[in-house]
Parts: structure tokens; sequence; C-alpha cells
């Protein structure tokens, strides 16, 4: 059997992951994914949210066999080799419950240590038929940072948050 993997290029999450026996993926993402990945998150009143993830923004690499990246994939990510190439051994990304906070103005991630370096931040925001798409980062020796976005007091919303080094975080929050 052998792994491959969807990943975030910007950050390096596992998006998606597949085990395939006999011939490996394709190289070619959006063989695989299309224009782009959907995730869904279920939001209030049996409504779903869509949060889809460009093909352009995603790569596609084979990896070691880590039967956990089938079940939870956003808790890993590809690190690469000095040369660009993505390493075949997935590293487990720091876990994080709480830190994704809805305002009125924006987004708010909180991470629960300090980052030694600029850590890069995209995020998934959906809004009735858009997905706001937001990239910045939480700077260093800092444990959050801020994405702006316009968001009405009280919706909710289905979040995709994937800060590099951290488990990715998929679920429904609301606007406070």
């Amino acid at each position: 059997m052998a792994l491959s993997v969807v990943y975030a290029i910007d950050t390096g999450h596992v998006v998606g992951a597949l085990a395939l026996t006999g011939a490996g993926a394709p190289d070619e993402v959006a063989a695989l994914v299309g224009r782009a990945l959907p995730l869904r998150v279920s939001l209030d009143g049996g409504r779903v949210a869509t949060l889809p993830l460009s093909a352009r923004d995603l790569a596609v690499a084979a990896v070691d066999d880590e039967p956990a990246a089938l079940a939870e994939p956003l808790a890993f990510g590809v690190e690469m080799t000095p040369e660009g190439k993505p390493k075949p051994a997935l590293v487990r990304l720091a876990s994080w419950t709480e830190g994704i906070a809805l305002a009125t103005d924006g987004l708010t991630v909180t991470v629960k240590v300090a980052v030694a370096r600029p850590t890069p931040v995209v995020a998934l925001v959906s809004d009735e038929q858009d997905t706001h798409v937001l990239a910045g980062e939480i700077p260093a020796q800092q444990t959050q940072g801020k994405l702006p976005v316009t968001l009405v007091a009280g919706s909710v919303h289905g979040v995709l948050v994937l800060a590099a080094g951290w488990a990715g975080h998929l679920g429904k929050v609301r606007v406070t």
C-alpha cells in the first residue's frame, strides 16, 4: 500500500490522504481534486458550509505509510528538503483545540506558545454563497495574529485555519 497526500503549499498541512494499492497517485493535484478540494462543515439548522481549497494552492506527495493521516489528515504536515522536494515522512503537528475567534472585524488565531519566527496562516471562512480566503501571519515571539474580514455579529461560519507548525482546525465558529 502506498500513501499519497494532498497538502497546502503555503503551510504544509495535509488536507487529504489516500492509500492506494498498485499504481501510485497522479503527480498533478488537479487530477485528484479537480479545480478545488471541498472541505465541509455542518452549521446550525442542518446547513453545510463548503470551504473549497483551490488546486493551485495545493500539491501532492507520495509519503511513508502513516495510517493516522487517513483518519486525521489536518494533524499532519509535509516538510520540504533543501531542494524543495517533499520529505517522505509526515510530521505530526502540535495540537490545539481553542484559539480561533471570529469578530465582526476579523479572525483571531491564538496558539499555545509564542512562535519562534513569523508563522504563515491561511484561513477560509464561509459566508452564505461566498468563501473568504484570508492570509497573514503570527508575528515572531507572539502567540496570536489577526486576519481582517467583515462579518455580521451572531452569524455562524464554517472555518478552516492552517497555521504552519500547528494542526489544522476545521469547524463552525460564531461571530462574537
